[in-house]
């Protein structure tokens, strides 16, 4: 099974929450929209004027789709590979020269039909005389596992074009389900299909930025699996080139679209639990190998896998089955460990809720370090500093079984992934990833509680936004501009681990200002003949 464990027609899309013996369910919320790309609002205008265009426009945004709403949800994948521009001066070249070839679907520019506030413009609406109803054609990125889902998902109301896997039994498998579809084993042959207008990349995570960048580049709309990269390079580089082709796109942390998530948002944001200068998070993964030393056997690799494509970008090293299909999530070439696997879905609330950005410092601690493979626990220390009116944070993360201190909770039991938000007033714990259920705490200062009236607008689907997107130029919760810096601020976890001490983060470089060995780990090489 895969990281989350979430099903998105029971979570991504229940436009409710439960608060345990507190708050009412609540449902049918308006708000505003997005106010930069895509990116939901963090705070919700002060003046009643603002509030009511707020909801009008909300409104609008719950009423653009008429698409089916998805109700799948899965495990993981597997595909590899890449090739274009190498540092980011070459980057931003290959950008400005790439010549985007016009489909049947050319994509029109969008002037902020949401009005109030900036946000980042997307191509979208289909070329004169054909309607956002047309059906999109999609190439799929890894077909098995979590690719799998994905394609369940988009192939209820889209066309399926292309399917990639380096597995060839799962190729098969997705290719028995939608025979037109062209097949291949490198995702690099798919993007050359000429009618491919959108894909997914449902990949480990080595791949994510290769595949993607490469797809943008060449025009299409991407919706990519979290963490959304491998490195904190590769996630600046994604926000980049999407801003700058103008792509819709839409990371796979399908929580961001539940109703909940964002009655959980509107409760952090109202006020009621003070100011908050301290949040823990914490989940029960790994259940995969790690803390572990590299085989030393040397098995042969079935035939139906090839191996070199999904290597990709990563070291050459020999087939084993420790990696593929599952466990690749515990090596560092492939994964990112228990960090990267949760805390785009279990920080996803914090992060949109207090406005966070880029951390001042990180620091880690864990059973032991391992030259190939994320520990067994880890114990992951962020600060952060004051944004506008709300104050500093510290936020303190947990994987592998550790939890925060049993006092901060008063008597409740943890959950086995869940957030503690610790105010001036009350605490707020989420009893599951994205806060389906929930307690305030103390429980006898909050018995007579409401929640705030609801001022974000609903999600037609997190799939289904991004969809709406490709075709109109709507915006998406979880695009590459707001999926990046929280995927930065995920990976420097990892940063810190690896290192094994304090780190003085320096966004606007990228740099660890008292730490260079930690470059390596901040933008890491790629095998020759494979670059982003």
């Amino acid at each position: 099974p895969h990281g989350e464990g979430l099903r998105e027609g029971k979570e991504g899309l229940r436009n409710r929450v439960t608060l345990v013996d507190v708050i009412p369910t609540r449902r049918n919320i308006t708000g505003r929209p997005c106010e930069r790309s895509g990116v939901i609002p963090a705070l919700p205008l002060s003046s009643p004027q603002g509030i009511a265009a707020r909801r009008s426009q909300g409104q609008a945004f719950s009423r653009a789709s008429n698409l089916n709403r998805p109700r799948r949800r899965a495990l993981v994948s597997s595909e590899r590979s890449e090739e274009a521009g190498d540092d980011e001066d070459g980057l931003r070249k290959g950008i400005s020269s790439v010549k985007r070839y016009v489909s049947r679907r050319e994509f029109l520019v969008q002037s902020g039909a949401f009005g109030a506030g900036l946000w980042l413009s997307v191509r979208g609406g289909w070329a004169q005389g054909q309607s956002p109803n047309e059906k999109l054609n999609i190439g799929v990125i890894g077909a098995g596992g979590q690719g799998g889902s994905n394609l369940s998902v988009v192939a209820q109301t889209e066309n399926i074009v292309a399917l990639c896997d380096i597995d060839e039994h799962r190729l098969n498998e997705a290719a028995a389900r939608f025979p037109k579809a062209r097949k291949y084993t490198d995702w690099r042959k798919l993007l050359e299909q000429k009618d491919v207008d959108a894909v997914t990349v449902s990949t480990p995570d080595h791949v994510h930025a290769p595949a993607s960048i490469a797809a943008m580049k060449l025009g299409k709309h991407v919706y990519c699996e979290k963490p959304l990269t491998h490195s904190v390079y590769e996630a600046r580089m994604m926000a980049q080139v999407a801003a700058e082709m103008k792509v819709a796109t839409q990371m796979g942390n399908q929580g961001h679209a539940a109703g909940h998530t964002r009655r959980c948002v509107e409760l952090v944001q109202s006020g009621a639990l003070g100011p908050i200068r301290e949040v823990h998070c914490w989940t029960d993964r790994p259940f995969w190998p790690q803390g572990i030393n590299r085989p030393t056997d040397t098995p042969p690799c079935p035939p139906h896998v090839h191996w070199d494509l999904w290597l990709g970008p990563a070291p050459e090293r020999p087939y084993h089955p420790i990696y593929h299909p599952f466990s690749w999530r515990g090596w560092w070439d492939f994964g990112t460990g228990a960090l990267g696997d949760m805390a785009c879905h279990c920080m996803d609330i914090l992060f949109w809720s207090l406005r966070l950005g880029a951390p001042l410092t990180v620091e880690a601690e864990c059973d032991a370090r391992y030259p190939e493979t994320a520990p067994k626990w880890s114990i992951i220390r962020y600060e952060f500093p004051a944004r506008g009116d709300l104050p500093p944070v510290k936020l303190t993360w947990y994987d592998g079984r550790k939890y925060p201190p049993a006092d901060l909770i008063e008597g409740e039991k943890y959950p086995d992934n869940g957030t503690l938000f610790i105010g001036a007033k009350g605490k707020l714990l989420l009893l599951d990833v994205y806060g389906s259920s929930i307690k305030l705490l103390p429980a006898a200062q909050f018995k007579d509680f409401q929640p705030p009236a609801p001022y974000l607008p609903d999600s037609p689907g997190h799939h289904a936004e991004w969809i709406q997107a490709c075709k109109t130029g709507s915006p998406t919760g979880s695009n590459f501009q707001y999926a990046a810096a929280l995927t930065e601020m995920v990976l420097l976890g990892n940063v810190a681990l690896r290192v094994g001490k304090k780190i003085e983060w320096d966004a606007a470089n990228l740099k660890a200002k008292n730490c260079p060995e930690a470059d390596q780990y901040i933008r890491r090489e790629y095998r020759k003949g494979w670059s982003l």
